[in-house]
């Protein structure tokens, strides 16, 4: 059994894609140290990995002179990101789910459905240019004590 080690950090980077990896590679660290599955590292990663691109994309607009904030928490028991570009924002609830109609055919969309079905908390800022994101380590099985 893994020690708890619970490790943070606050990341100012580039907006460019290859920026995020040193980040992602001190996240990934942390949850081997703490014990975390090859599944919930792959969802963090993919999570972090869309959130930042879509942080440099659609909130910077690929513009190099703006950044990225990344702040991490670690613990034995979970992983929280946020991830907040200096763009204008948005508001999630406008963006069309992907699996509907004619969104299958559209890429829009697809980034936060995979954000929201790998991460246990997804929550955004009233500004729509920060993003929340939570994963727990140990799920509650909500099967149980139901009679």
């Amino acid at each position: 059994m893994a020690l708890e080690t619970p490790n943070s950090g606050s990341e100012i980077i580039e907006s460019k894609p290859s920026a995020i990896s040193d980040v992602y590679e001190r996240i990934v660290s942390n949850l081997e140290g703490n014990g975390y599955s090859e599944d919930d590292i792959f969802a963090v990663h993919l999570a972090l990995e869309e959130a930042f691109l879509n942080a440099i994309t659609h909130g910077n607009k690929m513009d190099p002179s703006k950044k990225v904030r990344v702040d991490y928490l670690v613990s034995f028991d979970k992983v929280e990101i946020y991830i907040m570009d200096q763009g204008e924002g948005f508001n999630p609830e406008t963006v069309p789910d992907p699996r509907l109609g004619q969104n299958l055919y559209k890429t829009a969309g697809r980034g936060l459905l995979l954000i929201s079905s790998y991460m246990d908390v997804v929550e955004f800022n009233e500004r729509g240019n920060r993003v929340h994101m939570v994963r727990y380590k140990e799920k509650p099985d909500l099967t149980k004590n139901q009679s």
